[in-house]
């Protein structure tokens, strides 16, 4: 167990089962710090059309905004995460979250596209470390019998950012333009680091990890499939979920205002994944993934189907908000699990850099159906692409889980 594990645990007297006061606050702190970067790298999506307005260019080519974040974070996470990997955990993560406030306000005052996607590579420069860290801080926040629920509370706070956060940029872009949504984003940030600063212990970042130990990391044949696996999960899901704003504006003709609730209810849905992960997912780890998978799958497909119908259509988006959050955090847990505590932090950033791949890849993907296709197939892009997913988890990553377990 980790030093702040520990230093907590005495907090409790003798190791009881519930979460001390401190512990809580610690991970409500690593939740709002989840809430705002997921807040921060969605936005665009809500904001796709204002912000193509604004710079005089076509949704599609706004698009690579999202591709360009993506791609950085894929590019950055592994790197960056080696260099820092010797760095204290509380000392990381206040820096980081001083990187992404700094981010936001050069994303609000960029005169041109050009610069916007350079504002945007700052703030993805900060997503790459934090979402290699985040999970293991929460985990080593706590004992292992609270690991699934530190990891859930991460999800909740992703998944919070889709209900209000996205919404409420989206609100506050619309109703004051674009670029104030950024700002909101920084000052909300820097009240974060400063209650992070007051509440969060020192936790160690254990043994250096070196370039040199990579190969061996990949010698992990579960965690290599579970690599492939995410990637094609996040190109799939993302094929769509890039453009969901415009598809439900032109192909279910949704107003502006039920484009924000039905954002909101796949939100909610998230929030739905990760309480289900935590209290569903031990002891049915496979189960749950597979369903977890096929229900994202479902949704995809169905989404076309149902455009003529609200009540349609909102029910797609808890299956597919529910089975996504479920999938990624799901994944989360199996890496960690599935690796040495020192190299935690390195297998979450490639995690994290491959998942981002598949976001670029499934904008790209997604441009190009719309713009050569129709917009209307997205969805059923998509959901070919994350049934492949879906056999190989089935087909080769549980046979592999299996025989670990065995051995």
């Amino acid at each position: 167990m980790s030093g702040a594990s520990e230093q907590f645990k005495g907090e409790e007297g003798h190791g009881g089962n519930a979460l001390s006061a401190r512990q809580w606050m610690a991970l409500a702190g690593l939740t709002f710090s989840a809430f705002i970067l997921n807040t921060s790298e969605f936005m665009p999506i809500g904001l796709l059309t204002d912000i193509s307005a604004g710079f005089s260019i076509t949704e599609a080519t706004c698009g690579l905004m999202i591709t360009a974040y993506a791609w950085a974070v894929m590019l950055l996470s592994l790197p960056l995460m080696i260099a820092a990997s010797r760095v204290e955990f509380k000392r990381l993560l206040l820096g980081v979250l001083m990187v992404f406030a700094a981010g936001q306000v050069f994303s609000a005052v960029a005169q041109t596209f050009f610069l916007l996607i350079l504002a945007r590579i700052v703030v993805a420069s900060a997503h790459a470390i934090f979402w290699s860290i985040a999970a293991v801080m929460a985990t080593r926040l706590v004992d292992v019998r609270h690991g699934s629920l530190a990891i859930g509370m991460i999800a909740t706070g992703s998944s919070i950012a889709q209900i209000f956060g996205l919404p409420l940029g989206r609100a506050i872009g619309l109703a004051l333009g674009w670029r104030m949504t950024f700002g909101v984003v920084s000052v909300i940030a820097i009240a974060i680091i400063a209650y992070l600063a007051a509440v969060l212990p020192t936790i160690p970042a254990g043994k250096p990890f070196t370039l040199a130990r990579l190969p061996y990391l990949f010698k992990n044949r579960p965690l290599v499939v579970m690599y492939g696996a995410t990637m094609l999960f996040a190109t799939g899901y993302y094929t769509c979920y890039s453009y969901i704003e415009p598809f439900l504006q032109q192909v279910a003709s949704f107003d502006a205002g039920m484009i924000t609730v039905s954002l909101t209810v796949f939100g909610f849905a998230g929030i739905l994944g990760s309480m289900l992960f935590s209290r569903l997912y031990d002891g049915r780890s496979r189960l749950f993934l597979a369903l977890s998978i096929a229900g994202v799958v479902a949704a995809l497909a169905l989404l076309r189907v149902v455009a003529g119908s609200v009540p349609a259509v909102l029910a797609v988006f808890m299956l597919w908000g529910c089975c996504g959050t479920a999938f990624n955090v799901a994944f989360q847990a199996e890496i960690i699990k599935g690796v040495e505590e020192d190299e935690s932090s390195v297998a979450m950033s490639i995690f994290s850099g491959l998942f981002n791949f598949g976001i670029g890849a499934g904008s790209a993907l997604g441009g190009v159906v719309v713009t050569s296709v129709s917009i209307e197939a997205i969805g059923l892009v998509g959901a070919v692409v994350v049934a492949v997913c879906w056999v190989v988890t089935v087909a080769v990553l549980f046979r592999l889980m299996r025989a670990r377990a065995v051995a």
